[in-house]
């Protein structure tokens, strides 16, 4: 397949800030303006490096965020890429972030849109429906995502789908990859950074991710998105003191005494 003309010649980051605007929300009590994150109407982040890595614990809106930033863009909540419609949303109730979207307003520089939303907990629906239009006429072999493992599937996916010009949307990318895999997700990422054509927007739990070599990374907190060293948040101090004297950990962890502890006492 030959490779599709450049977009624009400027490069990335191409979404440079994103920010709640209050007079397009109908009632902050409900989700998701509710989230901490935006209860308060003055949301707003700024994209400075090609690669931004978002962490914070379950709940406090980093799906909901990226979800946001998809429909922004153009993409269907469950993810894919452009004008893909993997989900039938149609009896469901809009509490997603595509909601949130709606109100948010976007600066971009320039306006790229293509590119891929990837979300793991939809990851079969998409695959599914990637193999499903390729058994059309005329549209070649299937991808056939499917067939391999788990994690198998995921690399193959990303290896194929995000190698050109455009903004990437990943959602806990390390939910089915073993540590090793996660490095070569990492790869994957070093390259998209160094090609200098590609946004790349992750919301993960893995320290080994948030640990990407000139990536941006940004906290949730009771502030907001503030930057953070990978040393300072919790899922790192966390993974640190584990590593450190596993048995320890988990007996405090788990409000239990071990035995050296006991014969100790």
């Amino acid at each position: 397949m030959p490779p599709r003309r450049s977009i624009t010649r400027l490069k990335a980051p191409y979404l440079q800030k994103v920010l709640l605007d209050p007079s397009r929300i109908d009632d902050p009590d409900l989700y998701p303006w509710s989230i901490p994150l935006f209860r308060d109407g003055d949301f707003v982040v700024d994209f400075t490096t090609p690669v931004t890595i978002i962490v914070g614990e379950n709940g406090t809106g980093k799906s909901t965020l990226l979800e946001a930033i998809g429909a922004l863009a153009g993409y269907d909540e469950a993810g894919g890429g452009k004008g893909y419609r993997p989900v039938d949303h149609s009896a469901a109730i809009d509490r997603s972030g595509a909601a949130l979207g709606a109100s948010l307003r976007a600066h971009w520089l320039p306006k790229v849109t293509s590119g891929w939303f990837f979300r793991a907990e939809s990851f079969y629906s998409v695959a599914r429906y990637l193999d499903e239009a390729a058994r059309e006429p005329l549209s070649g072999p299937p991808p056939d995502f499917l067939s391999w493992s788990h994690g198998e599937g995921f690399m193959r996916f990303f290896e194929e789908r995000c190698s050109r010009q455009g903004l990437y949307l990943f959602d806990e990318p390390e939910s089915a990859l073993s540590p090793s895999r996660q490095i070569e997700f990492l790869k994957l990422l070093r390259q998209l950074d160094r090609s200098g054509h590609a946004q790349v927007i992750v919301a993960t739990h893995s320290p080994l991710l948030m640990a990407c070599p000139g990536a941006r990374l940004l906290q949730i907190s009771r502030y907001g998105l503030e930057d953070v060293r990978l040393e300072d948040t919790d899922h790192f101090r966390m993974m640190r003191e584990f590593c450190l004297d596993p048995e320890v950990f988990l007996a405090e962890a788990l409000g239990e005494e071990t035995d050296a502890h006991d014969q100790m006492s």
